[in-house]
């Protein structure tokens, strides 16, 4: 895993075999986030809308929405409003300005109440215009200037042209020059007029417009209630899920033959099989689930890792389907040929399995069928090593001195334990006197339906011997 591309179906079958897991976090988060809802009281917003005439520009209309969610403007609000309790201070994060198309400012207020929602943005809309007025200028002689201004061109241009009409009507040079200039001043100060009227920033600008009263809002501002409980919920879900897939690939676990037989100080003798078969519950160490790995540990942990699914591997892949079991059982026979190359002669081994490994214990039974029949490889008076199965806890590992054997072989499902667990079995071997000949690892199966209902089934499948305990024996 900690090598392999994260896909799809591993994260299916993540959220399939952690899915009482899953279900519970996915329970937790949701009365987080309800807890957080009644810890913190629900929220109102009510929005008013100013409108700019004339033409602005955009960084205009920015600086604007920046005035009236000001700390001026706020502080007038609050003035106003006269809240016990509530001052400028505390309505600075409730008051807020925004401009959107078509000159207009819309000013949001947030509030426990609807009804003080409401009343906090109309309050906000009405303070925004009459600041933006006083700084427009309405009221003060500078906004009387350009209209003394005007009223001067206009009497000036009556004046030129009660001039021009008393002016000697003759048809001297003079006369006609005359009236000619001042037709030509009348329009140069008509012309200034008019320039005067479209160059007048507080005509175009100084009449801000409120645009009717908030409307009461009819729900909570976000994040609702629901949205808590939803939020909680999905994000106990995907920490649960990242988790997951984080441990399983940073895990030290080893998985290959290799791996395992160097953590083992050892060599690989090959991989087993092992079948489910559901006939017999020794046999039957693997679903289709990935129920490979489940203890028998009848304790209240074992039952509360059961109850949640954590009993079983998520990350081992769904079965294969494998041959007969003529096959399975040649795998047997070829990996118990090896270790009599390795030792030779008549010995008894012990086969260490680790304690809550339900597919190595049924390997190693298997293994240690296919000894008692396998045909010797030399005279037909000399037998190969006898093997003893014996159940190892990797928490303490404990191994039986060299009395009745010498030598221990593993047999472990691969990816079960880890490399320090590995290597206490090896050191516990160690000090008992025994030397690792050898690793096999097991991998559960799933054998191919039969063709014939009425067929026998595979009667060659030796039963498996049950495995003794090391303390027991010890005993």
């Amino acid at each position: 895993m900690s090598e392999d591309t994260i896909r799809l179906a591993t994260i299916g079958r993540l959220i399939y075999r952690r899915r009482r897991l899953l279900a519970l976090l996915t329970l937790v988060g949701a009365l987080v986030g309800y807890g957080a809802s009644v810890l913190f009281p629900p929220r109102y917003t009510a929005s008013a809308s100013v409108v700019l005439p004339g033409a602005w520009e955009e960084r205009e209309l920015l600086t604007q929405a920046a005035i009236a969610d000001s700390s001026v403007v706020v502080d007038r609000v609050a003035a106003t409003l006269d809240w016990p309790g509530v001052g400028g201070r505390e309505l600075r994060e409730d008051v807020s300005a925004g401009a959107s198309d078509g000159n207009i400012i819309e000013i949001s207020g947030t509030a426990d109440t609807p009804e003080r929602a409401q009343q906090l943005s109309d309050q906000a809309a009405r303070q925004y215009v009459a600041f933006a007025a006083g700084l427009a200028g309405d009221g003060t002689a500078e906004a009387e200037r350009p209209e003394s201004l005007r009223q001067l061109v206009v009497r000036t241009s009556r004046r030129i042209t009660e001039l021009a009409e008393a002016t000697d009507p003759g048809q001297s040079v003079e006369s006609v020059q005359t009236r000619t200039e001042l037709t030509k001043l009348r329009t140069a100060l008509q012309e200034a007029g008019d320039r005067l009227e479209e160059a007048d920033p507080v005509a175009d600008r100084a009449a801000l417009v409120v645009m009717g009263p908030a409307a009461r809002p009819d729900g909570e501002a976000p994040p609702t209630r629901a949205q808590l409980v939803v939020g909680g919920a999905l994000l106990f879900f995907l920490c649960a899920v990242v988790g997951q897939l984080t441990a399983a690939r940073m895990s030290r676990r080893p998985r290959t033959e290799p791996e395992t037989a160097a953590a083992l100080g050892s060599t690989s003798l090959g991989t087993v099989d092992v079948p489910e078969d559901p006939h017999d519950p020794r046999d039957a160490p693997a679903s289709q689930d990935g129920d490979a790995h489940r203890t028998a540990d009848p304790g209240p942990r074992a039952r509360l890792r059961r109850l949640l699914g954590l009993d079983v591997r998520w990350d081992v892949p769904t079965p294969l389907t494998s041959g007969d079991e003529t096959g399975r059982q040649a795998r047997y026979r070829r990996v118990y040929a090896r270790l009599q190359a390795r030792l030779p002669g008549r010995r008894t081994l012990l086969v260490l399995v680790p304690e809550g490994d339900e597919v190595a214990r049924s390997a190693a039974g298997r293994l240690a069928a296919a000894a008692g029949s396998a045909p010797s490889p030399g005279s037909p008076h000399t037998g190969g090593p006898a093997l003893r199965v014996v159940e190892v806890s990797v928490a303490r590992p404990w191994v039986p001195d060299r009395d009745e054997a010498s030598g221990a072989v593993v047999v472990l499902s691969a990816g079960s334990r880890t490399t320090e667990e590995l290597a206490g079995v090896a050191g516990a071997c160690a000090d008992a006197g025994h030397e690792v000949v050898g690793v096999v690892l097991a991998g559960p199966v799933r054998p191919r339906p039969a063709r014939s209902a009425a067929g026998p089934r595979d009667a060659a499948a030796p039963t498996p011997p049950v495995a003794e305990d090391a303390k027991g024996a010890a005993t």
